[in-house]
């Protein structure tokens, strides 16, 4: 066995961990001595605003400029193509996206944030338990980042702090008022690539960022300011001629080292796609019915993944252990409380359905007729959602039970809806931070 991944996507060229992970030395200037020239100011505001970071549970911090003309050639081919599916929101804003300072007038920075996810109590061997999940046909298997409370509340309000700490103490050092503003996955900005700018880590072949010192299990988030920080130098490669995120994609969708079809993506078939997922890729989903990690978890890198410092990842109504009937049993009254704070919850009910009838129709790879299963489909056999229906009918149909041609009218059924069970409101979703559905490097 390797001793690192170094072994095996050894690149060429000599870089220590702390070399590549670990923020610049910080200096322990006094910002307010006086007199003090202002490169060094800033360079002391920059370690200081590291430090503030870490304090408040980010495992790295670091600053780049806010230029990705480099960017935008790839970010026009992946959309033309058409590989970003129903994400419209993708193309909405057109370059802008790439374009920070556009976004946000004065923008000369962007202070990148990174904070670690994999839950505290997470034990040393989960690689292996996940994959062990996937191959037991009654588990549910949810994307780790999903199993706790919703990091775009997290990570916005840290930022926020951060983001006024930094304002504070230029006030209190005669400065100007910090403009600024604050990012995470909320905005159309470029994050991965203004993270690999600012040496968070490097694009993997998957297209997420990668860390040596901590995988890829983490957020990312960004505060754009119009002061100019000293920028961080970008991090480099280190994936060599490992395949390994490509080979493991169940169905295929890393067309090439750092290109995606997310129309593919597993997570955004069950996350961002509100409509029926194709029914050539519904056995390839297996029993992921929210997101998916095979990428994550099949990469050497992730032996580093670090644990979260926060409680609000630790997971929550016992998901990493969750059978499939007994989330497909949850009303919808149900599903909004157990999961309120929680990122799946803007799915919505109806198309946590669709995902868990998907698994259960792919159990019957190994429990075709499994009694259990074909009475928990086809008590929603008749749900007023027609893409429930569908969904299910094709489940039960992979288990070799034919669907009554005749269900009861939804038009008819009580407005009351006394099983819990009526489609969910129109809840936009979004996508997982360093989502596998993200544009090309």
């Amino acid at each position: 066995m390797p001793d690192s991944p170094d072994d095996i996507c050894q690149q060429g060229g000599e870089q220590t961990r702390a070399q590549a992970g670990e923020p610049a030395r910080e200096l322990t200037t006094d910002l307010a001595t006086e007199p003090a020239p202002e490169e060094a100011r800033l360079r002391a505001l920059a370690g200081a605003i590291k430090r503030w970071g870490r304090e408040l549970g980010f495992g790295e911090v670091r600053i780049t400029d806010a230029d990705l003309s480099q960017a935008e050639a790839g970010l026009q081919a992946w959309l033309d193509a058409g590989r970003h599916g129903e994400m419209d929101y993708m193309a909405s804003h057109g370059m802008k996206r790439a374009r920070p300072a556009e976004l946000v007038p004065g923008t000369v920075r962007v202070i990148m944030a990174r904070m670690d996810y994999l839950p505290a109590a997470t034990p040393d061997d989960w690689r292996e338990r996940e994959a062990a999940r996937l191959r037991d046909p009654e588990a549910a298997v949810i994307s780790i980042y999903a199993r706790g409370r919703d990091y775009h509340k997290v990570l916005r309000n840290r930022l926020q702090q951060l983001a006024e700490r930094i304002d504070s103490e230029l006030l209190r050092n005669g400065g100007d008022k910090l403009g600024y503003r604050v990012f995470t996955d909320s905005a159309p900005v470029m994050e991965l690539p203004l993270a690999e700018k600012a040496g968070i880590g490097w694009r993997g072949k998957h297209t997420l960022v990668l860390n040596r010192d901590a995988g890829s299990l983490f957020f990312i988030g960004e505060i754009l300011v119009d002061i100019p920080l000293p920028v961080d130098d970008a991090a480099s490669a280190h994936c060599g001629q490992c395949q390994a995120c490509i080979e493991v994609c169940p169905t295929q969708a890393i067309l090439a080292p750092g290109r995606l079809d997310a129309r593919r993506c597993i997570s955004y078939l069950t996350i961002e796609l509100k409509t029926s997922i194709p029914e050539e890729l519904r056995p390839l989903i297996g029993n992921r019915v929210y997101g998916c990690d095979d990428c994550q978890t099949a990469c050497p890198w992730n032996k580093f993944a670090q644990k979260a410092v926060l409680p609000d990842f630790d997971e929550r109504n016992a998901l990493g252990t969750a059978g499939m009937r007994d989330l497909f049993a949850w009303t919808e009254d149900e599903f909004n409380r157990r999961l309120e704070g929680s990122p799946m919850r803007r799915i919505g009910h109806e198309r946590w359905l669709r995902n868990l009838a998907v698994g259960l129709g792919n159990a019957a790879g190994e429990r075709k007729g499994d009694a259990a299963i074909v009475a928990a489909l086809q008590a929603r056999a008749a749900h007023p959602s027609a893409l429930v229906r569908e969904h299910v009918a094709w489940a039960l149909a992979r288990h070799g039970v034919p669907v009554p041609a005749a269900l009861p009218d939804p038009a008819t059924s009580s407005a009351d809806d006394p099983t819990g069970t009526t489609a969910a409101s129109g809840v936009t979703p979004t996508s997982p931070h360093q989502a596998k559905s993200a544009p090309p490097r």
